[in-house]
């Protein structure tokens, strides 16, 4: 059986997606999964073995000059590579009009089927061409986690029950491979600070890092600091220049490394304390003691499932304060300790 999954972006919903292809691996062991994603994405995607083969598009940026020659060949390209293989199944996880698109382009085995969303789920993107194009529009609960609501639509597109673990398919043993732009002796012992994110509104103050910094180091931690721009990385200098000037050497600021080379050097790391982006959930995935930080009251629909006690969200408004999230720390880290 040959099934085409349909996640285009952004990397937080790319990552809450990455469980599905476990799922089929367990309950179709003979399948081949492929998957549509944007190229910035891809080489995550890259990391997890149980994908036959990754179709990156670059939809964001063709959108900005539909006309231009380039634009056209690389989209004509995009779905000669797409319609390659012909699929038993093809599932539209996103639920928007472009991965509708993508799905409608892609070619069908006889007898293959379309599958999407056949309603929006709480705080989730819609728009209604992914119920449009599909021959079969599945209706899921409203009120879901973004994890939960991907596997349950593969599960229900192609019949299986979804196990009751959740494995995102990037153990930390399976990224230990190929690590090479940052010293060992660098990552060793650090938590990571994610402080980075597409929205201004999701940020934590800068005292506040600062201040949680100090306490890390204070307990013998090294504070790591990885960025993915200019603004991230001015950041991440301001955090470690305030933390090394008590403390020289404590904080390091990472160079821009590309996003497989983040996900391994990430999984080395003794832990992350993030805001809610989709490095964060790459924390998550990773099943690294992680705490995350919430603005906004949806870590129900995008925050690590507190049950092993590993992980945590704390929400809190204006922002979470400092004690809650180093309190939130210690007993990550003690239930992490505790099952060594």
């Amino acid at each position: 059986m040959k099934i085409l999954l349909v996640k285009l972006s952004s990397l937080g919903d790319v990552v809450h997606a990455l469980p599905v292809v476990r799922d089929i691996r367990a309950a179709l062991p003979d399948a081949q999964t492929d998957w549509v994603v944007e190229k910035a994405f891809a080489p995550l995607l890259a990391l997890n073995p149980n994908l036959h083969r990754i179709i990156p598009c670059e939809i964001r940026r063709w959108r900005r000059s539909p006309l231009a020659a380039q634009t056209r060949q690389q989209w004509n390209a995009f779905k000669a590579d797409l319609r390659q293989t012909a699929y038993d199944a093809v599932i539209d996880l996103q639920g928007l009009t472009k991965s509708a698109l993508v799905a409608r382009l892609a070619r069908l085995a006889p007898g293959g089927k379309r599958y999407a969303l056949a309603n929006q789920t709480d705080g989730s993107g819609y728009e209604a061409p992914t119920r449009w194009v599909s021959d079969v529009a599945i209706r899921v609960e409203p009120r879901i986690h973004a994890v939960q609501r991907s596997r349950e639509l593969a599960a229900r597109a192609l019949g299986y029950a979804p196990a009751s673990h959740i494995n995102f398919g990037l153990n930390r043993a399976f990224t230990q491979a190929g690590r090479a732009q940052v010293a060992p002796e660098i990552v060793a012992n650090c938590v990571a600070f994610v402080h980075g994110t597409s929205r201004t509104d999701k940020e934590w103050p800068l005292a506040h890092w600062i201040e949680l910094g100090r306490r890390f180091i204070a307990a013998g931690w090294r504070i790591a600091l990885p960025h993915g721009s200019a603004n991230e990385l001015a950041t991440s200098r301001a955090i470690a220049d305030a933390l090394n000037e008590s403390t020289p050497g404590q904080a390091t600021v990472w160079p821009l490394l590309a996003l497989d080379v983040l996900t391994r050097e990430l999984g080395q790391c003794a832990g992350v304390i993030g805001v809610d982006s989709g490095v964060s959930h790459i924390a998550v995935a990773l099943d690294l003691p992680h705490v995350q930080l919430y603005n906004f009251d949806t870590a129900w629909r995008t925050g690590p499932d507190s049950a092993s006690g590993r992980q945590n969200s704390v929400f809190a408004q204006p922002t979470p304060g400092v004690d809650a999230v180093w309190r939130a720390w210690l007993a990550c880290f003690a239930t992490t300790a505790s099952a060594a």
